[in-house]
């Protein structure tokens, strides 16, 4: 194991990208000591910590639809009313269709963090838990359950949703432990930026969120937030104190379901990691 900080942007199906860069890694059995996970990263996260190569892959891309695994789309808003079925990717993928070991990840030095948000502060929460499976399944849930479209989660009789609406990229949460070596792996490709929402669309996510106001808040303002640690990831970069690694082509929306287009997504997160990991080697040990 190295002593470094891994950060994993979320981005939903975007995910497969992460997944192509850290099922390299674990090949290459390359495991960094503290991992940071927001959104679809924190299922990545999981996943690396745990050990399994190919599994996130496999819980995001599915060829056929028909086969009883699907976990969004129409048929699933429909009955569940949200755009993911997170009682299957929660539920039944972790202890039927795609077994999670939880042994390996509970008995594992690295350390995790989950980002979660609070729906009353409208702040970022760091997570994580080794002594109950299903309570740690319930912090990815709220890590990925994106607000409009998923429903809030309940921990500790508090609401949360995914982290990524307070803390996009937890660079200074990661900054904080005083790693001298971080690699982040972003979802987005080079130059894209988030943009205000405009006035129609606040106006309805303040009537959607009118009971968490300081949600609406920093979900209002996330774009300004996102930006500057984008910035910040890129100075760090140039100034040789990060490994940066993120897509070169354009990315998929965060709702694909092409399998060709998720694959694709995946292989280039795969070959651009096997591109570029004799300089992740080299900025790891100089």
């Amino acid at each position: 194991m190295i002593h470094a900080g891994l950060i994993l942007e979320g981005g939903a199906t975007r995910g497969v990208f992460t997944a192509g860069v850290l099922d390299y890694l674990m090949e290459k059995d390359i495991y960094l000591s503290h991992v940071l996970g927001v959104s679809i990263g924190c299922c990545n996260g999981v996943d690396y910590i745990s050990r399994q190569i190919g599994r996130s892959r496999d819980c995001i891309i599915h060829e056929d639809k028909k086969d009883g695994y699907n976990y969004m789309g129409a048929s699933v808003f429909l009955k569940k009313h949200t755009l993911f079925d997170m009682d299957m990717v929660f539920g039944e993928y972790p202890k039927r269709l795609y077994p999670f070991d939880y042994e390996t990840y509970k008995d594992s030095q690295m350390k995790g963090e989950w980002v979660v948000t609070n729906c009353l502060t409208g702040r970022a929460e760091y997570m994580d838990n080794r002594r109950d499976r299903e309570k740690l399944m319930t912090i990815c849930r709220a890590s990925c359950s994106m607000p409009i479209v998923s429903k809030v989660v309940d921990i500790r009789g508090t609401p949360y949703l995914d982290g990524g609406v307070s803390d996009s990229i937890p660079l200074e949460r990661m900054l904080s432990y005083g790693n001298n070596k971080n690699v982040v792996i972003l979802t987005r490709n080079p130059g894209y930026r988030k943009k205000p929402f405009g006035r129609a669309e606040k106006k309805l996510y303040a009537r959607i969120l009118k009971d968490y106001p300081k949600l609406y808040r920093t979900f209002k303002n996330r774009y300004q937030v996102y930006n500057q640690s984008v910035e910040k990831a890129e100075e760090l970069e140039k100034e040789g104190k990060i490994f940066l690694i993120r897509p070169q082509t354009n990315p998929l929306g965060r709702a694909e379901t092409n399998y060709e287009k998720l694959m694709a997504f995946y292989r280039h997160g795969y070959d651009l990691m096997s591109e570029q990991f004799d300089n992740l080697m080299a900025y790891l040990n100089s």
